[in-house]
């Protein structure tokens, strides 16, 4: 595999008017927000990177890296480079010169969640995560780049061989398993063992008595998904998978809750909770 390939505005812009490349701005929010940002470019700070692979298109366009100078796209371009992305494209200079189209306005963060990162002054200071029902890895990734020691598990046998191969290439450390979660009786999750549990995205009520009891005492369970009236934006529409208004909290129960929130947040309907095993 070639490594990443500089190349200057004007091939850039030729690019992006055929529609060839999927376009990464690795500034923060405030910069995408307030100094303008490439039309269609996808938000993801360059210290939340390691998350890219695992939620990057595969439609086989080249991935168009960008920053305000031209120095944080060199770090990200050459992690995704490292991580097995097939055609990764730096920009020359950054926006500070781009005379190409511009927009203003906030971003979506790709990548991690939103409440993972708002909330991250709550996870341990180092120690056992896991990640259940990760898929591609997006929290996984980053959360073994920060230095956790990472247990990783979905039932898709894919998405986790994914994973595995993305961490070798980045040399990081994360246990992965292909694990049922909606067995009867759900699967053991190694009780006690975890200081942080993940779960984003994903509901099966009969599974959370092993979420809550794989925490350590201290432990704290980070958990979003969607609630009932996402099935108006058409998917998930199954009331398996959908929360209740305030059910969140009565599932956590006994743990206590240290932070919430419920409503319309990153485009979809969500119910958020940050949780402790006391």
């Amino acid at each position: 595999m070639a490594a990443f390939r500089t190349i200057d505005h004007a091939e850039a812009l030729r690019l992006i008017e055929a529609g060839e490349v999927t376009i990464l701005d690795v500034r923060t929010p405030g910069e995408y927000e307030q100094l303008g940002h490439i039309p269609g470019a996808w938000l993801l700070p360059v210290d939340l990177t390691a998350s890219a692979p695992a939620v990057l298109p595969r439609d086989g366009r080249a991935v168009l890296v960008y920053c305000e100078h031209g120095v944080r796209s060199v770090a990200a371009s050459r992690l995704l480079d490292a991580a097995g992305i097939e055609t990764v494209l730096n920009l020359s200079g950054g926006l500070a010169t781009w005379s190409g189209p511009r927009e203003f306005g906030p971003g979506t963060l790709r990548g991690p969640s939103s409440w993972l990162i708002g909330n991250a002054d709550l996870l341990p200071s180092g120690g056992r995560v896991l990640d259940v029902a990760c898929g591609r890895g997006r929290h996984a990734l980053l959360m073994a780049s920060a230095g956790f020691e990472v247990r990783a598990i979905d039932r898709d046998a894919e998405a986790i061989a994914f994973l595995r191969d993305t961490a070798a290439r980045l040399s990081l450390k994360i246990d992965t398993d292909v694990i049922d979660l909606e067995t009867d009786p759900p699967p053991d999750l190694s009780a006690g063992a975890f200081d942080a549990v993940l779960v984003f995205r994903y509901l099966f009520r009969p599974l959370m008595p092993r979420l809550r009891d794989a925490l350590k005492p201290g432990g704290r369970l980070f958990y979003e998904t969607f609630t009932t009236r996402q099935a108006e934006r058409g998917h998930p529409k199954n009331p398996a998978f959908l929360l209740r208004d305030e059910e969140l909290a009565e599932l956590m129960t006994p743990l206590a809750i240290l932070r919430a929130r419920e409503g319309e947040f990153d485009d979809a309907f969500l119910a958020s909770a940050v949780a402790e095993r006391r």
